[in-house]
């Protein structure tokens, strides 16, 4: 790449941000618009008392994060291909398919978030809007190779920060804060086990496992390989660090929400547009546009990850070639099924089916299809044969195992009518 762009590209290669991994981004992209809305959504219904909820998915989101980049990067294959060659065909068919319409709802509900900032921000079309954002995305997806374009996926990841930056405009009560973060007043009834499900399905989400581990064998081609304890290293560090970047995004989002849309009495929100402009009238115009860019920001982010999970996820469980590294005409079906879920997701925008009803079902497949996934992958690093001497054992195995036992409680509890 020459020109403007490809001096830029140099200039931010030479940044400390360069020095994270995959790790950084999975973690951005799980505060995608759909995330954000579920987030404003238990602050706005719970207040303080959601905040306990985020503490405890770190070290679970963590542990089954980092086991699927292992794979990635011990084995040089993506999580479909270790899946294909180690169970049976049918059980990674399934969870393939239910992956791909996960995604594709859950593309939905995510450029008709950020296509409602814009129209928000600017005026314009909604859905000339929203076809406008995935004409980009896939165009820099196709357009620029991986090692290029994650460059911009880094710095984009510093949209996050504008959550963080609305608590410096509205009043927090600290002391408050601290005290319902370790003991929360809980009720127990329907509505907060919904809130309180919806949390753990979207932080916890199968196509951020599939991203992972794809990314970390991108990096292996794209860099010269190091000694594999230094990398597995770096790979700890970075997982650990990505998804606690996430992790208090989503705290200071229902943060946020509690302090400002709970305490005025609005305790219902369904998209992350919705939230942004609820804040408008309690904390003022900056507080919206913080709210607003950071939905762009991590729209960004998000639906590439979502689609290129799907991507990754077809091409390896078909033998295809694959990779953001590849040309479209090296990886055709790979880039096909990119594009063939952004245009479902865009063409779902154009149905009956709303965005709150494209995440509701985006999160019900999310949380079926994450306990079998999980439980899998526990397997697969557990394996000689898979991981060699790299095979995880001890305390990260076992955070795998309990993040498997309550998905499976999240599922079934969404799966319960009227739950």
């Amino acid at each position: 790449m020459s020109g403007p762009l490809g001096r830029l590209a140099a200039l931010l290669a030479r940044h400390p941000l360069a020095r994270f991994g995959p790790g950084l981004i999975t973690g951005a992209a799980d505060d995608d618009p759909s995330g954000i809305a579920t987030y404003s959504q238990a602050g706005a219904q719970l207040g303080l008392n959601a905040l306990w909820t985020m503490p405890l998915t770190y070290p679970l989101m963590s542990a089954v994060q980092l086991m699927c980049a292992e794979i990635g990067r011990v084995t040089g294959h993506g999580l479909a291909a270790n899946i294909r060659r180690e169970f049976p065909r049918a059980v990674l068919y399934a969870a393939v398919v239910l992956l791909l319409l996960a995604n594709t709802f859950n593309i939905a509900a995510d450029v008709a978030a950020m296509g409602d900032v814009i129209v928000l921000m600017t005026g314009g079309n909604h859905h000339l809007v929203t076809a406008g954002v995935i004409g980009v995305s896939l165009g820099l997806q196709i357009a620029i190779p991986y090692h290029r374009y994650v460059k911009f996926l880094k710095w984009l990841t510093l949209s996050l920060l504008s959550y963080a930056a609305v608590l410096f405009v509205v009043h927090v009560p600290w002391g408050e804060v601290a005290l319902r973060t370790l003991l929360p007043r809980i009720s127990i009834d329907a509505p907060t086990a919904t809130v309180v499900l919806g949390v753990f399905g979207t932080t916890i989400s199968p196509y951020l496992f599939f991203w992972q581990a794809s990314e970390e064998v991108e990096d292996l081609q794209v860099n010269s390989p190091r000694s594999a304890s230094s990398e597995l290293r770096r790979i700890r560090w970075d997982t650990w660090v990505g998804m606690f970047y996430s992790n208090i995004t989503g705290y200071c989002i229902v943060l946020a929400t509690a302090v400002t849309l709970h305490r005025a009495g609005l305790t219902r929100i369904e998209t992350a547009s919705q939230a942004a402009s609820a804040l408008r009238p309690i904390a003022g115009d900056f507080a919206f546009h913080l709210f607003a860019l950071g939905i762009l920001g991590v729209g960004l982010i998000g639906v590439p990850v979502l689609a290129g999970s799907a991507g990754y996820a077809i091409a390896e469980s078909l033998g295809w070639r694959s990779g953001l590294e590849k040309s479209a005409r090296q990886a055709k079906g790979f880039y096909g099924v990119i594009a063939a879920s952004m245009m479902g997701g865009l063409a779902l925008g154009f149905t009956p089916i709303n965005p709150i009803r494209a995440l509701f079902y985006s999160a019900v497949l999310n949380g079926v299809v994450a306990v079998p996934l999980t439980v899998l992958i526990v397997l697969l690093v557990s394996r000689a044969s898979v991981m060699g001497p790299f095979a995880i054992r001890g305390g990260v195995r076992v955070l795998g195992w309990i993040t498997a036992a309550i998905m499976a409680c999240a599922a079934a509890g969404m799966l319960v009518p009227g739950g």
